[in-house]
């Protein structure tokens, strides 16, 4: 039974320092960004692994070495997630001020999963929260029809309804200016552009976008370039912004700690939680995809993951308050020269490319 231990433990342990080292290397390649994702699996197993390690084999020969893998494991990846727990200093500011003092933007954000047929969930927590703005992504023909139902208290809308996983829905009390659906980087692969204007006159800058997703055999070329190409434009513009959506990328990888450089946008999860969406089937195999940037124009005044609603994410709950005083509690981590040429590289190696996205025409079939 001990050796069966130690045989157990041993392939544990290089199993985790393996895929912790993996996410160091720097191709954009689904090899080495898929390991991005479980930190906190593989924080939580390295923990075990060295309970049990110091349990069943103390002070024993090359067993100290095994405790070493683990230990080492646990501390890069705690480092990595440490950020989006409440022992972190909070980079986004709360709300402090009365209510209707500042105007609000309540925001749903909600990855309903084409191939979901459970279409009333969504429509019944859309309609509890009476959102300003309710956004819906992986929208086809079925989820459109029973999405406009929610037209009557949402005159202002952007549609663009595909069958491949990339459809999108927006639906706002907010007048929308300026709006345009782009098509960034890849051609089946849209994003939302608008101007919204709040009752109170005030408006700011929205950026809805749904990336490609990883996969291991597959470049991430295409995810990682459209990030920074949103970046790029958001770092171009002075006015209040959010971004938000599905990105297909954990909070704290390398491509969005990158985003936030080179956008100077705010990530109000860090020193809050990690508010894992994703998978919401399974509660051992959750991270963070689903997210929501905004400029220090705005304050935090809650945010919330929502209930189950047949989908693999959970939908997300933003109130923000729009303050204009533009003083985060951290100071912004500016890009460096390096940030800004990997994103234009990134950028004009996918304009080069003519690729479909490595998933989408077969995944909700």
């Amino acid at each position: 039974m001990t050796m069966i231990a130690a045989i157990v433990l041993g392939l544990v342990g290089l199993l985790c320092v393996l895929t912790t080292l993996l996410p160091f290397f720097p191709p954009a390649h689904g090899f080495y960004r898929v390991f991005d994702f479980p930190r906190l699996q593989n924080a939580t197993s390295a923990a075990g692994g060295l309970l049990l390690t110091a349990t069943l084999f103390p002070l024993q020969g090359w067993w100290l070495i095994l405790a070493l893998g683990f230990g080492v494991t646990l501390l890069v990846q705690g480092w990595h997630i440490a950020r989006f727990s409440p022992l972190w200093r909070r980079r986004s500011s709360d709300y402090e001020g009365e209510e209707g003092a500042a105007p609000t933007v309540r925001l749903q954000v909600s990855n309903v999963k084409q191939s979901n047929r459970d279409t009333e969930k969504a429509l019944q927590l859309t309609r509890r929260l009476e959102p300003d703005v309710a956004l819906f992504m992986e929208t086809d023909e079925r989820w459109a029809s029973a999405l406009d139902s929610l037209k009557g208290a949402y005159p202002h809308t952007m549609r663009c309804v595909l069958d491949n996983g990339y459809g999108m829905m927006l639906y706002s009390r907010f007048e929308l200016d300026n709006r345009e659906i782009k098509f960034l980087l890849n051609e089946e692969v849209p994003s939302f552009h608008a101007t919204m204007k709040t009752p109170e006159g005030d408006r700011f800058r929205f950026i809805a976008l749904h990336p490609e997703p990883p996969t291991i055999s597959q470049t991430t070329v295409g995810r990682d370039a459209e990030i920074m190409q949103v970046a790029k434009i958001v770092r171009q513009n002075d006015r209040p912004v959010i971004v938000c959506g599905d990105l297909n990328d954990v909070a704290w990888s390398r491509t969005t700690r990158r985003f936030l450089r080179v956008s100077r946008l705010l990530d109000p999860r860090e020193g809050r939680g990690m508010y894992n969406t994703f998978d919401a089937r399974y509660f051992f195999l959750r991270w963070p995809l689903d997210h929501i940037f905004h400029s220090p124009h705005f304050q935090l005044v809650n945010m919330r993951r929502m209930p189950f609603i047949g989908s693999d994410h959970f939908p997300m709950h933003y109130t923000l308050a729009l303050t204009l005083q533009e003083k985060p509690r951290r100071a912004l981590d500016e890009a460096d020269a390096q940030d800004l040429r990997e994103a234009e590289k990134l950028i004009v190696e996918e304009q080069q490319r003519d690729a479909h996205p490595p998933i989408g025409h077969d995944w909700e079939k």
